[in-house]
């Protein structure tokens, strides 16, 4: 049996809403029993409100996020107090029982999130939360604009893609857990649903919530051997590389790196009149000459790993860095981003 938030229980409220949905006809007995969509689940780390049901899942195993540290305000999409943070991402969108307010299920969250060890660190109702577009809605932007952007949901079709249409009474929380293996945020926002255009999510009280599992990203591309370069660069002139490996921010190439090197210095090796110019690439994250010189300093340090470990002369190699000036993929989406982050071997 799926564990639950216990809400406070109010029997008198719910016998007086079972017997208007008997007159009225509606099948309240049927949304009871409802189901979870396809593939949902709690997130391990954190229970669900008491008789919830998940209509919006979506997990991707390391993604990045912008969660809220402060108000949001304005009506764009980027939050205007955030920090980013990277790692397991999973968004579950729930619905509440109708006649719950959103404080008593803020604080059926707060009181699991402070018992589980998480930290707030930023919390807000309301206008507290920033802007909207009238008092009923103060602070919706935080949800509509900003958050809900971020990954969008249509799990249920028009359900789920029309959730938090029209939020009321919003109340928002961000809280951290630190673990030896990394640290744990939790976005949580919560609102009443005010767009009546589906019974299952009418009036009732919608509980977004995001949690990032921070952490090492896992290496997951392909050791390309010198045989593979070599044939690449005979077609193409060039070949891109995900195998070199570097410290955050940084030009420090990882210990992990050191089989693509090899690999490098082999093609070099059996080709001795080939002269390469080595060049590193960004994604478009930081400010533009940071980039540039990133780069640059990256393609170095491969540089001086050829030269100075493995014998290579250095008038066969050239450094080169163009930051952010020849994206492969979008920008957009960490998946992207990765394939942007590589080093080339250009034929001279």
């Amino acid at each position: 049996m799926t564990k639950r938030i216990e809400g406070t229980r109010r029997a008198g409220v719910w016998r007086r809403a079972a017997a208007l949905a008997a007159i009225a006809g509606l099948a309240l007995a049927g949304a009871a029993q409802a189901n979870d969509v396809d593939g949902a689940s709690d997130h391990p780390l954190l229970k669900r409100y008491e008789d919830s049901i998940i209509i919006g899942y979506h997990t991707r195993a390391y993604d990045e996020f912008d969660i809220a540290t402060g108000p949001h305000r304005s009506s764009a999409s980027k939050l205007t107090d955030a920090q980013t943070v990277e790692g397991a991402h999973t968004r579950i969108l729930y619905v509440a029982p109708e006649g719950r307010s959103t404080l008593e299920v803020m604080r059926n969250y707060r009181k699991e999130l402070a018992d589980a060890g998480f930290e707030t660190i930023f919390e807000c109702g309301g206008a507290e939360c920033g802007n909207g577009p009238d008092a009923p809605r103060a602070g919706s932007y935080l949800i509509t604009s900003a958050l809900l952007k971020r990954v969008p949901l249509t799990n249920m079709g028009q359900v789920t893609q029309y959730a938090f249409s029209q939020p009321n009474d919003v109340r928002a929380l961000t809280a951290k857990l630190d673990r030896p293996e990394g640290a744990v945020y939790v976005s949580l926002a919560i609102a009443i649903e005010g767009f009546d255009q589906f019974r299952m999510t009418a009036k009732k009280p919608l509980v977004l919530l995001d949690v990032i599992e921070t952490g090492e990203m896992e290496q997951r591309m392909v050791l390309v051997e010198a045989a593979a370069m070599a044939k690449a660069i005979a077609e193409t002139g060039r070949i891109a590389l995900y195998g070199v490996y570097f410290d955050t921010d940084s030009a420090t190439i990882k210990p992990e790196s050191d089989a693509t090197l090899e690999e490098i210095a082999k093609l070099l090796k059996d080709d001795t009149g080939l002269k390469l110019y080595v060049v590193g690439h960004t994604d478009s994250k930081g400010a533009y000459d940071h980039n540039m010189s990133l780069s640059a300093r990256r393609a170095e340090s491969v540089v001086a790993a050829l030269t100075g470990q493995h014998g290579i002369a250095a008038a066969r190699l050239k450094a080169a860095g163009v930051g952010l000036l020849a994206p492969v993929a979008t920008n957009e989406s960490e998946d992207g981003r990765a394939l942007n982050r590589r080093v080339e071997l250009v034929r001279q």
